[in-house]
């Protein structure tokens, strides 16, 4: 008897053991999948970090080749300033944030670009930013829209009779608590548009970077109605902006900050 309870001890013993190390080789297959995983991934990376130096080389062969192009067709060239990308919240829908550049220093001093008029266009003004009404506005009051989550709506003191109201895409970028009582820049002259129900009559220019998204401060000592106005650029603005001849679409690639 006594020599079956060692076997079975022993026998149980194993049993550990073999648990042990069953455990032990589970471990070892989920580190291994790991690892796979990983040079996996570091593969998959260094694959794509190959394909956007291609990618990048054969841009700027094709943008060389467009600007030999235009050289020989008497197309002037004209440097692009150095600045920032520039996201405005748009009047065209609740998701949309058009991606622009924009160039407005926080000093109050502006910079410009030289834009060019578009050839056989109609309108005999030129398309340059002398036809955007930008005005310094504050922000009297600021809500939730009452039917979209990412939509903030504004009533605006732009130094006329009556406040202005203005629907911007926000909500993910500038707290509610941050837009009441602001200081903000206007684009006036857009053609009135209903977003969700509520129409805006104008639009709040924003400044972005890859890492954020802010409103543009007016110079210090603005005042709501003040116009901002180009040197290089002199004129009135138009009374609206006509959708159908894209004046704005034509300005904007052209607009830069240089403080963000």
């Amino acid at each position: 008897m006594a020599t079956g309870d060692a076997v079975l001890k022993r026998l149980e013993q194993k049993g550990a053991e073999a648990d042990q190390i069953i455990e032990y080789l589970k471990q070892q297959v989920a580190l291994l999948k790991e690892k796979a995983i990983l040079q996996a991934t570091l593969r998959e990376e260094k694959k794509l970090r190959v394909e956007n130096a291609k990618l990048k080389k054969e841009i700027e062969g094709l943008k060389q080749e467009l600007i030999k192009a235009e050289i020989q067709n008497g197309v002037k060239q004209i440097p692009f300033p150095s600045g920032t990308p520039l996201k405005i919240d748009s009047t065209v829908s609740e998701n949309e944030i058009q991606s622009i550049p924009i160039t407005a220093i926080s000093s109050g001093e502006k910079k410009e670009k030289k834009q060019q008029p578009v050839a056989g266009s109609a309108d005999s003004k030129p398309v340059d930013v002398s036809r955007l009404d930008l005005r310094i506005g504050c922000i009297i009051t600021a809500r939730k829209h009452p039917d979209a989550d990412s939509l903030y709506v504004e009533e605006v003191d732009v130094g006329e009779t009556a406040p202005r109201t203005v629907v911007s895409g926000l909500v993910n970028h500038v707290p509610l608590e941050q837009m009441q009582n602001r200081m903000v820049v206007l684009l006036c002259n857009l053609k009135p548009a209903k977003m969700r129900g509520v129409v805006s009559q104008a639009m709040v220019m924003c400044a972005s970077s890859p890492e954020k998204v802010e409103i543009l401060a007016p110079p210090n000592g603005s005042v709501p109605g003040d116009r901002i106005t180009f040197d290089a650029f002199p004129g009135e603005p138009d009374k609206e902006l006509n959708p159908k001849k894209k004046i704005w679409e034509q300005i904007q690639p052209d607009l830069y900050t240089n403080d963000i």
